[in-house]
């Protein structure tokens, strides 16, 4: 009865109707590896109707498509690494990251078994997703801390995970970057575990969350919700095992309760909480986007790509350390 006497007056007064239904927000994501967890568990654990988000999960693979869909307005979050949204800018696109929940790269560098150590890559063929991304970035880091001459390497193009898994076994590949659960599956086809890429010294926003600067002007309020609702699932997977090992057990492609639980332990020790980005990985991301950038350059200034003002609000407010006592 109260519901339909607000309509009544709402005719009487000119308010659109829609005001009195719950807007539903488009969340993207990229893919089914393990580091996509923080956007899983927002709802799986019920934490995006806690703080009264009407949310919905869209797979959307890679970044550059996530970066697309955002700019379109057919998703109102994104989870990409930040080397869309750099890209997006550069070219005039309304888009800023306002936080990160991984700022290593969740990779590892996985050989055929006869190579053995960094050094012996020089030569050969790297296969990675594509040119641009987290992918290569990731190995021309790892290059330069092996000391290995970026152009002694040749990368490839060569598709998703699993497609890479086939071009090492019929050895189409010499080397590949994987992560957690595909770096177990490597394991097991007795390809070797050069490094762990999540131990250089460079840091990379991974799982970057990028919006509209359009939507967050008219949206803040519910920018700061979602930030809640992505913190405290970030730190519930965390701290709380046995609800990680749901989100994983319900998302990954995988029912082998051995590779889940090595999935989860390899990520509940990656993830950032509070959700800061790392500066000094946006800066290797602007790097990239530079080179093929026109001219070769893009502009330094952070501020035109990263806005973590909501982030500094909830740090204020005292909201992490808040969630962290619970």
């Amino acid at each position: 009865m109260v519901k339909k006497w607000l309509l009544i007056g709402a005719l009487l007064l000119g308010m659109p109707l829609s005001l009195f239904a719950q807007e539903r927000y488009a969340i993207s994501y990229g893919g089914f590896a393990g580091f996509q967890a923080t956007i899983w568990a927002m709802q799986d654990l019920g934490l995006l109707a806690k703080y009264g988000l009407n949310g919905d999960l869209v797979m959307i693979p890679g970044t550059a498509r996530g970066v697309q869909a955002l700019l379109a307005g057919s998703t109102h979050f994104a989870q990409v690494d930040a080397t869309g949204p750099i890209s997006a800018v550069v070219q005039g696109g309304d888009i800023v990251i306002v936080a990160a929940s991984l700022n290593k790269f969740p990779f590892s560098m996985v050989a055929q078994k006869e190579i053995r150590r960094p050094a012996e890559l020089v030569g050969k063929k790297v296969g990675i997703i594509n040119f641009g991304g987290a992918n290569e970035l990731a190995v021309v880091l790892a290059l330069k801390e092996w000391n290995i001459p970026r152009q002694a390497v040749t990368l490839l193009p060569s598709g998703e995970a699993a497609t890479r898994l086939v071009g090492m076994a019929s050895k189409a590949l010499d080397a590949t970057v994987l992560s957690p659960p595909e770096t177990i599956e490597a394991a097991r086809m007795g390809l070797n575990i050069l490094a762990h890429m999540s131990d250089l010294k460079a840091s990379f926003p991974m799982n970057a969350i990028a919006v509209r600067r359009s939507f967050m002007e008219k949206n803040r309020d519910v920018v700061k919700r979602f930030l809640q609702a992505h913190s405290e699932a970030t730190l519930q997977f965390i701290t709380h095992k046995e609800k990680g090992l749901a989100v994983y057990s319900k998302r990954l492609k995988q029912k082998n309760p051995k590779v889940i639980e090595e999935t989860y332990t390899y990520y509940s020790r990656a993830f950032s909480f509070p959700p800061r980005v790392a500066h000094e990985g946006m800066r290797h991301s602007m790097d990239l986007v530079a080179q093929r950038a026109p001219g070769g350059k893009v502009d330094a200034n952070l501020e035109r790509y990263l806005d973590e003002s909501v982030v500094d609000e909830l740090e204020r407010e005292g909201f992490f350390k808040e969630i962290a006592r619970r």
